[in-house]
């Protein structure tokens, strides 16, 4: 998420659940910048389409007033076919809200100029009006009470044209709200529903309206005058005879999301002496969020069409009718009194302590954590603190917060992997272990009772055999008969440890002295020297000693093997607080790195056949499990890589 919508609410009105974005509609003040800023098109107002076709159906006689900006929304459409298109729709007659801006104009002019002492914040933009009454109820006082174009020229067709309703059609969302503000006897409204341009646009699509079919018309009566220009910045003073005078600071204009905020927070401080603060949400409203949605010009294009339509409407209306229906409405005292509603929501400002746990919780301990990137939709760390207090901001909103949470996730996630990968391996090794465990179950059961028969038969042949001269010439064969069945009752015997949940007949145990007992088991040849190189801080573990034995044995008979009985054999061992090592390396041809993960499988052997069962690795394996330690292996077997070694390295708990 952008978090570009927050970023632009001046009244920080949208509040972020869940990761989405909604707007408060109690807080919100019809701005319409989030529309108009939100790429993803996600943020809707209220469509009034459907209401006005409603209205539209019915016997009363109903009007469209049209904002000034039109020239602006409408640039490839000329004025006279645009009137034509919207009484395509149905609508009786088409007036211009200018009219209406021209008595709103002159009321400003009469108000400042009959309370010299007093001081006035212009209401002619409904979205500031709500912003004060919302979040600046201190001055809801100094609010002019004057309503906008869209109310006067409302009121002054009902003088003209009797029972009627009035549609309005503008760049402005926030006229929405302000037409339900003023309610008619009837228990109506005096304007019966607001489009904005965009809206009317759909409409012509949806009846398939083409201007171009039509032959142009020009705008109901009453004509406007300088009210035309009230949609540009200082449009209204203008229309007024009010000028802005640099000298002093008797009349100011504001407008847009930043300078209208920061106007009225100044004039709430006393920074500055005016008569009258003119401030408006957008930069006029010709920057309406209302606006077509196609219509990509710049402020300056569209402030240049609006000033062309008012120049040509000059050269060619005739004013005298506008001075005449203008004056006869001021005699009959055209009500143009506004109608406000203080509603304070703003936030109990939240304890300091509260803030600053919630910053901490953001990873902001001091002043120089508070980055204030903004990338969260609020200027300052410590804003966003206060959003997150009052319920509208979430902690995942601060990008920082997420990247380093992010971080710490994929931490996690590096340790959980690595934890089921370990998961998985001890879970491979138990699945070889039972498989290990069924193989030498079933071999004992098959082989043992034959093996036996062989084993006694042949032994009774040779004692026949001593006691025979003549079968003399059979001895040599039936020693090796009798030798190679004790040899595969060794290796039925060895698997017979898988098969068996053995115990540990543990005792402390010196490792230094079984290291050095275990090589006067070994038959070392000539050509092969072994190093014992011993660092313990204490050498004694428990551990079960004939079966360590028995993994060393192993492990240094087969690095003589390997080294075809000549090299150097290293053993290292030492200690921590909690574990004893061992390691043996070798210098002989290495094992390939294909059969690495092959090594610790029972029967598996690269010596060649009758050098070796396949069992003495398997075995030492299981034993060492069984002692709750490891035993891993590292190896180059690639001569172009430097000389061939494999070294193995057994890690023994010290406690069992």
């Amino acid at each position: 998420m952008c978090y570009t919508c927050i970023r632009s609410c001046p009244a920080k009105a949208i509040r972020v659940s869940n990761g989405q974005a909604e707007v408060i509609p109690e807080r919100c003040i019809g701005c319409g910048h989030c529309v108009l800023v939100c790429s993803q098109k996600a943020k809707k107002y209220y469509g009034s389409i459907d209401e006005t076709n409603d209205i539209l159906k019915s016997d009363i006689k109903t009007i469209a007033i049209v904002a000034p900006s039109f020239p602006a929304a409408f640039q490839g459409i000329n004025a006279g076919r645009l009137v034509s298109m919207i009484k395509e729709l149905g609508f009786d007659h088409v007036c211009e809200v200018a009219f209406g801006a021209d008595f709103v104009a002159h009321a400003y002019k009469e108000l400042v100029f009959n309370n010299p002492d007093k001081s006035y914040i212009a209401t002619t933009c409904p979205g500031i009006v709500s912003f004060v009454e919302k979040y600046h109820p201190i001055l809801f006082s100094y609010l002019a009470p004057i309503v906008s174009p869209m109310i006067a020229t409302s009121r002054a067709l009902r003088i003209i044209y009797g029972d009627i309703k009035t549609v309005f059609i503008g760049p402005c969302i926030s006229k929405k709200a302000e037409a339900l503000k003023y309610p008619t006897e009837d228990g109506s409204t005096e304007i019966a529903s607001v489009l904005t341009f965009q809206e009317l646009i759909e409409m012509f699509e949806a009846e398939e309206i083409d201007g171009e079919k039509l032959t142009p018309r020009d705008f109901d009566p009453p004509k406007p005058g300088l009210g035309a220009l009230f949609p540009l910045r200082g449009g209204m003073l203008q229309a007024a005879d009010m000028r802005v005078n640099l000298l002093n600071s008797h009349i100011l204009t504001a407008d847009g999301k930043e300078d209208f905020v920061r106007a009225l927070d100044e004039y709430h401080n006393k920074k500055f002496d005016s008569k009258l603060l003119e401030v408006l949400c957008c930069q006029g409203c010709i920057m309406g969020a209302g606006m077509p949605s196609e219509e990509k010009q710049s402020y300056f294009a569209r402030r240049t069409a609006v000033s062309n339509y008012v120049k040509s409407r000059f050269e060619y209306s005739d004013l005298h009718i506008n001075r005449d229906m203008f004056h006869g409405l001021l005699n009959q005292e055209l009500d143009m009194k506004a109608i406000f509603r203080a509603s304070d929501i703003r936030f109990t400002e939240p304890p300091n302590k509260k803030i600053v746990t919630i910053l901490e919780k953001l990873g902001k301990y001091t002043i120089e954590d508070e980055l204030n990137c903004g990338a969260c939709g609020y200027e300052t760390c410590r804003e966003h603190a206060q959003a997150i207090y009052a319920g509208l901001a979430e902690n995942e909103m601060c990008l920082p917060y997420t990247i380093e949470r992010l971080k710490n996730s994929l931490e996690d996630l590096k340790i959980s992997k690595t934890s089921l990968e370990k998961t998985q391996e001890a879970l491979f090794n138990a699945e070889k272990l039972a498989s290990m465990g069924q193989l030498s179950a079933g071999i004992a059961h098959e082989i043992n009772n034959p093996l036996g028969v062989i084993l006694l038969n042949a032994s009774g042949l040779l004692e026949e055999i001593s006691e025979t001269p003549e079968l003399e010439e059979y001895k040599e064969d039936i020693d090796l008969i009798v030798e190679q069945a004790k040899r595969c009752k060794k290796i039925v015997s060895g698997l017979l440890n898988f098969s068996r949940k053995n115990t540990l007949d543990i005792e402390l145990t010196n490792i230094d002295k079984l290291i050095k007992n275990s090589l006067k088991t070994i038959i070392k040849p000539e050509e092969v020297n072994i190093i014992i190189d011993s660092n313990f801080n204490d050498p004694i573990a428990e551990v079960h000693g004939d079966k360590i034995t028995q993994v060393l044995v192993n492990l240094i008979v087969n690095a003589i093997d390997a080294m075809q009985e000549k090299g150097t054999i290293n053993i290292q061992a030492y200690d921590n607080e909690d574990k004893i090592y061992v390691k043996i390396k070798d210098e002989g041809s290495g094992i390939q790195q294909k059969y690495i993960n092959k090594i610790f499988e029972p029967l598996f052997t690269t010596k060649q056949i009758g050098k070796g069962t396949g069992l003495g690795l398997a075995v030492s394996y299981g034993i060492i499990k069984t002692h709750k330690g490891n035993i891993t292996v590292k190896t180059n077997a690639e001569p172009e890589k430097g000389p061939t070694w494999t070294e193995f390295t057994i890690s023994l708990p010290r406690k069992n």
